[in-house]
């Protein structure tokens, strides 16, 4: 028979194995990263759907890729205390509008923060309710300078990859279909810009694009960029974002969706690795 002393020993070092593991379990529960998202959600019906869908979609990714997601309307929370604590910023809809946000954001890419931007983040138009009137992120940062005209209705389109060595892309197919989205047409040729890697356009396969009613609503030919980075920042902007909602039946009912696609799923998780733990020139 063991002693008392034994199986004090014993229970000892039972209980230190035991706090041991719970250690290493709790460390590996601990997230990889911290991602914040920002959105307005007040606005065009299509891009509050994707916000909703966006905030649903996000926390199941976060558990089953161990990142922690945080999301928030306060744009008031642009500012360089808050931004410390996350590796990954994402706009849903919007941006920021003001000047000490702005700068902030700026300063946060220039530290070699990450970034995700999706659809509406990168509309500015003259005149509008959005204005072009932040030269940096439009024209140097996204490159894409102002809004100049949109599909309708919102549709599928056959997208393909443009630079498969990209990690943004790792793993896509060189053609796959989206989901329905109202694509966008720049002021800018991202083409002609040496700071900016397109990752993703719009098949020619794919024209006519829209269904109108409007003949200029209706793409025939053209390139069109939908995704892309820029070399300087860790950053992503991809032009999906705007779900097909019934606004002709006057119902607002959604008609479509932009995740659970598995492709376009794929897409946004390399997206979000990359931007946290690559690097600015990774090719």
């Amino acid at each position: 028979m063991l002693s008392s002393k034994k199986i004090n020993r014993l229970l000892v070092s039972l209980c230190l194995l035991l706090v041991a593991f719970t250690s290493v379990k709790a460390q590996s529960k601990k997230p990889k990263f911290h991602v914040i998202a920002f959105y307005t959600g007040k606005n065009d019906l299509a891009h509050i759907s994707f916000v909703h869908e966006a905030n649903r979609w996000f926390p199941k990714m976060a558990e089953k890729y161990n990142f922690a997601y945080d999301s928030t309307s306060n744009w008031g929370n642009m500012n360089a205390e808050f931004l410390s604590h996350y590796q990954a910023v994402i706009f849903l809809d919007t941006r920021p509008e003001d000047p000490a946000a702005r700068a902030a954001f700026q300063k946060y890419m220039e530290n070699g923060g990450g970034w995700i931007g999706f659809h509406f983040s990168a509309f500015a138009l003259t005149p509008s309710d959005v204005p072009a009137n932040w030269d940096w992120y439009h024209n140097m940062f996204l490159g894409s300078g102002q809004y100049v005209s949109n599909t309708w209705h919102p549709t599928l389109a056959i997208l393909r990859v443009e630079d498969p060595r990209h990690p943004v892309t790792k793993g896509l197919p060189t053609l796959w279909k989206s989901q329905p989205n109202e694509w966008y047409r720049w002021e800018k040729d991202l083409r002609a810009n040496p700071d900016i890697t397109i990752l993703l356009s719009i098949d020619s396969t794919s024209f006519p694009l829209g269904t109108g009613p409007k003949q200029s609503e209706i793409w025939h030919s053209g390139y069109y960029p939908v995704v892309w980075t820029n070399k300087n920042y860790k950053m992503v902007y991809m032009n999906m974002g705007h779900n097909d909602m019934d606004y002709d039946h006057h119902t607002n009912k959604e008609l479509s969706h932009t995740l659970d696609n598995t492709i376009e799923d794929k897409l946004i998780i390399n997206s979000l690795f990359w931007v946290v733990e690559g690097k600015k020139t990774d090719k």
